[in-house]
C-alpha cells in the first residue's frame, strides 16, 4: 500500500515551511494569497488526507455537521444515543467531514444555538436527535433555512411521504412486532409495558404489539409505565396483584423491561420478557431485545444527507419517499 501523503509531503511540494502549510489550512488570511493557492494546489495534487480543508477555503463552507450532545443519562437509558454518535462521528470523517458537538438543555436553547453556530458558518447542516411529536425544532430550523436531519420521525404530517424534512428512523413496529410474534409461542396472552400514550416512539411500538395481537386473535394487557425501572415494576406488580398474569411481556424499552423481569421474579413466575434496545444490561440479565442497530441509521443519515456527491442535500429537490429511511431492527432472543 502507498504511503499516504503527509504535510511535510505538501511542504516540499509547495516550497514552504511546514508551518505555512498548517497555517493555510487552520488560519488561512494570515498567509498570501499567492502562497496559500500553491499550498492548495499541492494538497490536491497529492491527495492529501486534508484535501477537505482545502476545499473548504475555496468553497467557503465549513464541511461540519453539528449535533447536540444529551445530558448523561445514566441507568439503562442512553446507550443508543451514545452509540449513534460514536457511529456517526467516525463515519463522517470517512466522508471528508467533520462533526461539531454542542450542549443544549431545552429545544429553545438548542435553536439558539443552532443559529448561532449557523449565522457563524460553524457548520453546513445538522442532526436532530430524540424527537418527539410536533417536534418545535423542525420549525424552528424551517425558519433559519438551515439544513438538517433527524434520528426519529418529525412525528408530524410529513413522516412518511412529503420529502420537506430528511430523516431516518428505526421502524419500531416492526421489531415489537417480532417481539411479539416470538412471545406467542410461549402462550396467548402477551402483555405491552409501554410509556404513556402519546410519544410518537412509543406508540409506534405498541402499534406491532396490537398488529402482532390482532393477527391471531389474542389477548393480551396493555400496561402503562414512565420510563424508569421502579416505574415498570410495580406496573406489572399491580398486574400480577390481580391474579392476572401474562404468559409473556413485550416492553417497549430495556429500562421498561428490567423493572418488568424484577417483579416477575419477586413474584416466582417464569415469564419471559423482551425488552427493546439490545443495551449491555440485557445482555448482562440474559433477557431477549430488539436491537436497534444506530450505526445503521448514523450510515443512513450521511446518504441522505450529502447524497452521492458528498454535498448537503436540499429536501425539496427529492421525490416523496426518497427522503426518508426505515432501519429494520433485529430481535436478539436469550
Amino acid at each position: 500500500m502507498a504511503k499516504a501523503p503527509t504535510v511535510e509531503d505538501v511542504a516540499a511540494r509547495a516550497g514552504v515551511s511546514r508551518q505555512t502549510v498548517s497555517n493555510v489550512l487552520n488560519t488561512p488570511d494570515i498567509v498570501r494569497p499567492a502562497t496559500r493557492e500553491r499550498v492548495l494546489t499541492a494538497i490536491d495534487a497529492l491527495g492529501y488526507r486534508r484535501h477537505a480543508a482545502a476545499r473548504r477555503l475555496r468553497l467557503r463552507r465549513s464541511s461540519t455537521i453539528g449535533i447536540r450532545l444529551h445530558s448523561y443519562l445514566g441507568g439503562v437509558s442512553g446507550v443508543v444515543l451514545d452509540r449513534f454518535v460514536h457511529a456517526i462521528t467516525e463515519r463522517a470523517s470517512d466522508r471528508g467531514m467533520r462533526m461539531l458537538v454542542y450542549a443544549a438543555r431545552t429545544p429553545e436553547e438548542e435553536l439558539a444555538r443552532l443559529g448561532e453556530l449557523w449565522d457563524g458558518s460553524e457548520i453546513d447542516a445538522a442532526i436532530l436527535t430524540a424527537t418527539e411529536r410536533d417536534d418545535p425544532r423542525v420549525r424552528g430550523l424551517d425558519e433559519l433555512g438551515l439544513p438538517f436531519i433527524s434520528f426519529g420521525r418529525p412525528w408530524g404530517e410529513d413522516d412518511i411521504a412529503d420529502p420537506r424534512h430528511l430523516w431516518v428512523d428505526v421502524d419500531g413496529a416492526a421489531g415489537t412486532r417480532a417481539a411479539t410474534e416470538y412471545a406467542l409461542t410461549r402462550g396467548r396472552r402477551v402483555a405491552f409495558l409501554g410509556w404513556p400514550p402519546g410519544s410518537g416512539t412509543g406508540d409506534d411500538r405498541e402499534r406491532g404489539w396490537r398488529e402482532a395481537m390482532s393477527a391471531v386473535g389474542a389477548p393480551g394487557a396493555r400496561l402503562v409505565a414512565e420510563e424508569g425501572v421502579p416505574f415498570a415494576r410495580a406496573s406489572v406488580e399491580a398486574l400480577l396483584a390481580a391474579d392476572d398474569a401474562p404468559d409473556a411481556l413485550v416492553c417497549a424499552s430495556d429500562s421498561l423491561a428490567v423493572g418488568a423481569l424484577l417483579a416477575v421474579t419477586a413474584a416466582g413466575l417464569p415469564l419471559p420478557v423482551i425488552g427493546f434496545d439490545n443495551t449491555p444490561t440485557a445482555e448482562a440479565l440474559g433477557f431477549s431485545s430488539v436491537e436497534q442497530r444506530p450505526e445503521d441509521v448514523a450510515s443512513a443519515i450521511l446518504e441522505l444527507l450529502l447524497g452521492p456527491t458528498g454535498e448537503i442535500v436540499t429536501p425539496r429537490s427529492l421525490e416523496s419517499g426518497s427522503a426518508h429511511a426505515l432501519i429494520a431492527p433485529e430481535l436478539v432472543i436469550r
